[in-house]
């Protein structure tokens, strides 16, 4: 580390503790030429997450956006901004986990699949924006797909 004061890049760490609820270690330092003491921050440096667009452009990927669609999606719905702000967490830590840039059309289904046992009313309203609904029987295949179970086969005896 360089002292901001004589730019010598010989210290020595007098303190550390954790900072920012254990996102950051603050390291209190002293310069060993000038004395001066100063402070540092350790952060882990995340890679950003580049979302691939159907045009093929590339943007970074924006929680707000996604947290945004699900707001509209739960319109006087019965679900909270703390379990929507969990769905768009949960949705960029899968998409991190995957090697390459997500497509749109991957985020879109990970909130699907979020959506479908978080509020089923939510889910069809998304499902239309997102898969582009045109009519009533969009919306009846979509409730078949929501509701269908289907009984284990039965055998008949010998």
């Amino acid at each position: 580390m360089q002292c901001p004061w004589c730019l010598v890049d010989d210290d020595r760490v007098i303190d550390s503790r954790l900072a920012e609820e254990g996102a950051a270690i603050r390291r209190r330092r002293e310069c060993i030429a000038c004395g001066h003491r100063y402070t540092t921050f350790e952060r882990i440096d995340e890679v950003p997450l580049t979302v691939v667009k159907r045009s093929g452009e590339r943007e970074p990927f924006d929680r707000t956006k996604v947290i945004g669609g699900l707001r509209a999606a739960s319109k006087n719905r019965p679900v909270s901004d703390s379990q929507l702000e969990r769905v768009a967490l949960e949705v960029e830590e899968e998409l991190r986990e995957d090697a390459s840039d997500p497509t749109t059309q991957r985020v879109g289904l990970a909130v699907l699949d979020r959506l479908r046992s978080l509020d089923e009313v939510a889910y069809l309203r998304f499902a239309s924006v997102y898969k582009g609904f045109e009519g009533v029987d969009d919306f009846r295949r979509e409730v078949g797909l929501l509701t269908k179970t289907t009984a284990p086969k039965r055998r008949e005896g010998p």
